[in-house]
């Protein structure tokens, strides 16, 4: 069964990389999976250009599994040597865009959710979700789609790992600070300099050291990467504007790092959003232990994708390599996907029966 899987997975994904599908613009994508969807009896709903489904034998008193990948892709690297959209096989690679981030992985998680669909029993529910809007954490994406799928109670999040755990995830945010001084003539007395002010807390930001490091990744990182004052050169700026970039680890929540730089630093602070969130699950998670009985390896992840959406316990896993993503002539191995289907179905059995 499946040998089968993969093989009609492989056939979607080839239809998937034909269309175009950049973020914001899926709505071609999105109809292509309802249509596949409808074809394999698995009755999905849809909002906007999300697609969604669970399975036959839903219970709404056990706990649901999300199984999340995304279907919107970057804009294609100025650097390709064939046609993005054109899923070309050689010598066992599935060329084309979105093929390794993250059509390989979406495929993947749809033909597992059939390999379970209409099997009677599970001890949790299994929820699918094709979703947009990942390439730019857009809010018409998986954060606008969660409330209507119910309580969920951790989520599989299909990225190219190569079949590793990714038991982290840096959170992202963006500061934007305003040290305020008074304006004056640079040739006299006069004034209070906005730039030394600033320079006080730039110098905070450089060296303050949170309490908690992640077992993961270590300290969480601040980088002072923006800065703008002065108007002219005989005046003393009574403005200085800096931006930081937060790196925050899964030992704290956003909010929580805003207010303690908030304690430390005088100049005004104002998070441009908190919406992309670290996230974790524990080594000793069952669907964790179940890969790791595999043979597969865990790891911080350093890049940013939809779990930092996503307030529930998560673990970002999938067929393909990231080395690959947004890269010139894309592309995922076929063997890739067919192992990626085995591992996940593995993986999950282990939590379901």
């Amino acid at each position: 069964m499946t040998e089968t899987l993969a093989e009609e997975s492989i056939e979607l994904l080839k239809r998937l990389i034909s269309i175009p599908s950049i973020s914001r613009e899926e709505n071609k994508t999105a109809d292509t999976i309802e249509l596949f969807f409808n074809e394999c009896g698995l009755n999905p709903k849809r909002s906007q250009n999300n697609i969604w489904s669970v399975n036959q034998f839903y219970d709404a008193s056990k706990p649901t599994i999300l199984l999340n990948s995304h279907h919107d892709t970057v804009k294609p690297n100025p650097g390709y040597t064939r046609d993005p959209f054109s899923p070309d096989v050689e010598d066992g690679k599935l060329y084309g865009l979105g093929s390794n981030d993250a059509g390989g992985c979406l495929v993947s998680l749809i033909a597992t959710f059939r390999y379970f669909y209409n099997q009677p029993d599970l001890k949790y529910n299994l929820c699918v979700a094709a979703t947009a809007e990942e390439e730019i954490s857009g809010k018409n994406g998986i954060e606008s789609l969660v409330p209507e799928l119910g309580p969920l109670d951790f989520a599989i999040v299909g990225e190219p790992t190569l079949m590793d755990l990714a038991i982290a995830e840096r959170g992202l945010m963006v500061l934007d600070c305003v040290s305020h001084g008074k304006a004056g003539h640079a040739a006299r007395e006069e004034g209070e300099n906005a730039i030394y002010k600033a320079l006080k807390d730039i110098e905070w930001f450089r060296m303050f050291k949170f309490p908690k490091e992640s077992e993961v990744f270590g300290p969480l990182k601040m980088s002072v990467t923006v800065i703008n004052a002065g108007s002219q050169h005989n005046v003393v700026p009574a403005k200085c504007d800096f931006v930081v970039d937060v790196r925050v680890t899964d030992t704290y929540r956003n909010e929580e790092v805003v207010e303690i730089i908030k304690q430390h630093v005088e100049c005004e602070v104002t998070p441009r959003s908190t919406r992309l969130k670290p996230s974790s699950i524990s080594k000793d998670h069952p669907f964790v232990q179940a890969g790791l009985a595999l043979g597969r390896k865990t790891y911080g992840s350093p890049t940013t994708s939809d779990q930092a959406l996503l307030d529930i316990t998560s673990v970002k896993i999938g067929p393909g390599d990231s080395a690959r993503s947004h890269m010139a002539d894309e592309f995922i191995y076929i063997n890739e996907i067919h192992k990626g289907i085995e591992l996940y179905i593995a993986m999950l059995e282990e939590l379901l029966k």
